[in-house]
């Protein structure tokens, strides 16, 4: 069992930065590729970010790469989401995820997740 709780949200002004983290509880966790959703109102729930539970390999949705970095601490059971020169199309509730499964951007390959994150990108 994995429970997950993210934090660092907020308001920032286009071409800002925010960080945002996922805390984890449970033994396991290192055992977890981890991933980051995000939900706009009016929208489906969509990929961006994944590292893998071992390696570090990273992955991201093409319409935040060179943008976002995903990193974890397995020591502090602790994932990442740092996010540059944002964009107010990036405002969404974002959401952390585990999978036993990676590389995967779907949604149903994700066995837990936090409760979400609010982001809010001003022009």
């Amino acid at each position: 069992q994995v429970q997950l709780v993210e934090s660092g949200g907020g308001l920032v002004q286009a071409g800002g930065s925010l960080r945002v983290t996922c805390a984890a509880s449970g033994r396991t966790f290192s055992s977890y590729a981890m991933g980051w959703f995000r939900q706009a109102p009016g929208k489906e729930r969509e990929f961006v970010a994944g590292i893998s539970w071992s390696d570090g390999s990273t992955y991201y949705a093409d319409s935040v790469k060179g943008r976002f970095t995903i990193s974890r601490d397995n020591a502090k059971n602790t994932v990442y989401l740092q996010m540059n020169s944002l964009k107010p199309e990036d405002t969404a509730v974002y959401y952390c995820a585990a999978s036993k499964i990676f590389p995967t951007i779907w949604r149903s390959n994700y066995d837990y997740w936090g409760q979400g994150t609010q982001v809010t990108v001003s022009s």
